[in-house]
């Protein structure tokens, strides 16, 4: 039996098509805002592509700083649309990736990359609409000896990402979602959106009623 520290474990479920598509019509902001900010990755962890959101499941790596075999082995296992999440220390000696590794996983029809580590080959991700997230950049190279475990529990970020977690990005940073609870939050993240959008619309119309901020100010005990 594989050794913890060396194993590659199952593969998680991946999630309906129409559930991420849903995902897809919202923003982290109204994601977070509906799990309570509680689920959130940490903000150094920041997009280092041209642009376009992150959603899909958790293919989750675990290995030691500055080392990227077992990277190099989920990319070989990743199914077409898997987000590859890297758990390397929050270390930014060494590179886990680069432009090379980035693009064999954009042509195995991987969603993006999640680097709580460093990155490399930063121009070149910086031109890709292929979703990497990382810690920081630098140009020294990693290791290729392992160990590292596949589909393990991971942090990121400060935060305990599961294999099969639906991972979201933009432009505001990443959330982990737990596959049960997406259904309902992106139902309620649409609400939100519409609620905000009909706030920027009332902005725009000079129409918004502040009074809210009064009222609020009165109750926590602010007199004039």
């Amino acid at each position: 039996m594989p050794q913890p520290g060396f194993r590659i474990l199952p593969m998680p479920p991946q999630p309906a098509p129409a559930l991420l598509a849903e995902l897809a019509r919202v923003a982290a902001a109204h994601l977070s805002d509906n799990m309570h900010r509680m689920q959130a990755v940490g903000p150094e962890l920041r997009p280092c592509h041209k642009g376009g959101k992150l959603i899909g499941p958790a293919l989750t790596v675990r290995v030691p700083p500055g080392d990227n075999l077992m990277v190099h082995k989920a990319i070989s296992l990743a199914r077409p649309g898997d987000v590859i999440v890297v758990d390397a220390g929050g270390v930014t000696a060494q590179a886990i990736i680069g432009e090379i590794m980035s693009l064999r996983a954009e042509k195995r029809g991987v969603a993006g990359m999640v680097i709580d580590g460093a990155i490399r080959d930063a121009g070149a991700l910086a031109a890709s609409n292929f979703p990497v997230y990382a810690r920081g950049v630098t140009h020294r190279g990693p290791y290729k000896n392992g160990p590292g475990e596949i589909n393990a529990p991971v942090s990121i970020g400060g935060l305990v990402i599961q294999p099969g977690d639906i991972i979201f990005g933009d432009e505001d940073g990443l959330l982990a979602i737990p596959p049960d609870d997406a259904p309902a939050l992106a139902r309620a993240a649409l609400a939100y959106a519409q609620k905000e959008e009909d706030i920027l619309a009332a902005i725009r119309a000079g129409t918004l009623d502040t009074s809210w901020i009064d009222a609020t100010l009165k109750e926590r005990g602010y007199r004039d």
